[in-house]
């Protein structure tokens, strides 16, 4: 038997559904919580590898920006001689 949501199984039962609906509900949806967590995992792993992505970008920039600043202030000593 596939993976079914027992609560809803028996909450479809006792509300008066037949066994056979009851079982083929609550195996869809199993499926579409199955699918939904996979799609969690996915979308945490995608954050992570953002959030490095966001880090590196920041350390370039600061870089960036630091050999530019020594760059500038050589250019400006040139200049002043």
């Amino acid at each position: 038997m596939a993976l079914m949501v027992g609560e809803l199984y028996d909450a479809l039962l006792e509300a008066g559904a037949s066994e056979e609906k009851a079982r083929k509900a609550a195996e869809a949806a199993a499926q579409v919580d199955t699918r939904f967590q996979a799609m969690e995992t996915r979308l945490t792993r995608i954050e992570v590898h953002l959030e490095s992505l966001n880090h590196r970008v920041t350390l370039l920039l600061t870089l960036i920006i630091v050999v530019l600043g020594g760059v500038l202030s050589t250019l400006w000593m040139l200049a002043r001689r």
